[in-house]
């Protein structure tokens, strides 16, 4: 299994794929005001698809699975639908800014996950220090606002949660995929199967006669599906591919303080004082958990 130390190269990649994703929750916020969560889901990927299938077609990449990938691509498309519907339908009771910081949770359940099911990405003091410095970051960010408003999307803030739990168990899972599946029939299939079971849910579950569309509802779901669906999963995992797990999850944290003055430009949402001392604490954060010092192994892979 790959699992190269992050170079200068790769970090500055994940940290771009981070900001970019850092807009997704306000672009979800604002779909969300004339397409229910699990149509705009439906519509999202079906754009991540074409997205995807334009890669595979100028690689020349074979898509049909054989049956052990069916198999597996089984389990990631039950992951995947519970982790979109999860940060849809949370988002749609909570505001942008809590939903991105929760869903951001995500790197600490990759590295507690990835100790136990990624052969030598284990924890140490470093990655733990580090996390713990870049999620105090977060908490300082967002703290004035939880005080405060906390009970009124106690729901939604759930719910984000939980779909960062299942985000951090798709990126491993998605790891250990790469490892025997090219990452873009992977990512192809997980599209294009989600497709038809988000838009029958949404049937079945959702009243599809209150959609509208106006400029801004089309332009986020443009982004969410071509940029975020489509382009940030591509690149996001082939870094997933090559590099360790753990200290590539780390970047996300930069996603919260994207989606915090995304969110102020976009949607009105204040931006604090303490943005300043929680985007330093996150720097730090990252830089302590890619510290390759006495722990890193000859050949250059994670310990």
């Amino acid at each position: 299994m790959l699992n190269h130390s992050i170079t200068v190269k790769a970090a500055i990649a994940a940290i771009t794929l981070s900001i970019l994703w850092g807009g997704n929750t306000p672009a979800i916020k604002i779909a969300l005001e004339g397409v229910p969560p699990l149509a705009l889901a439906g519509v999202r990927f079906i754009m991540g698809a074409l997205t995807v299938l334009v890669w595979v077609l100028w690689s020349r990449i074979p898509l049909k699975p054989n049956r052990k990938e069916r198999q597996l691509l089984f389990f990631l498309l039950l992951l995947f639908v519970l982790q979109i519907y999860t940060l849809h339908a949370g988002t749609d009771f909570t505001l942008a800014a809590h939903a991105g910081v929760f869903v951001l949770t995500a790197p600490l359940f990759v590295t507690l996950l990835a100790h136990f099911f990624l052969p030598g990405d284990r924890l140490n003091t470093y990655k733990l220090a580090g996390l713990a410095l870049s999620f105090a970051g977060i908490v300082v960010i967002f703290a004035e606002g939880f005080m405060t408003s906390a009970t009124d999307f106690l729901i939604g803030d759930a719910i984000v949660i939980l779909s960062g739990f299942l985000l951090g168990a798709r990126q491993v899972f998605t790891k250990t995929l790469t490892q025997s599946i090219h990452p873009a029939r992977l990512l192809f299939w997980q599209a294009t199967l989600s497709v038809p079971v988000f838009f029958i849910l949404s049937y079945l579950f959702e009243d599809l006669d209150s959609i509208y569309l106006d400029t801004g509802i089309v332009l986020s779901i443009v982004y969410q599906g071509v940029v975020v669906a489509g382009l940030c999963f591509i690149f996001w995992t082939l870094l997933l591919h090559r590099y360790n797990a753990s200290r590539l999850s780390v970047f996300g944290f930069v996603s919260p303080i994207a989606g915090v003055v995304i969110s102020h430009f976009l949607l009105g949402e204040p931006i604090t004082n303490a943005l300043i001392i929680g985007g330093m604490l996150v720097a730090a954060g990252i830089a302590v958990v890619n510290f390759r010092g006495v722990e890193q192994t000859p050949t250059g892979t994670a310990p």
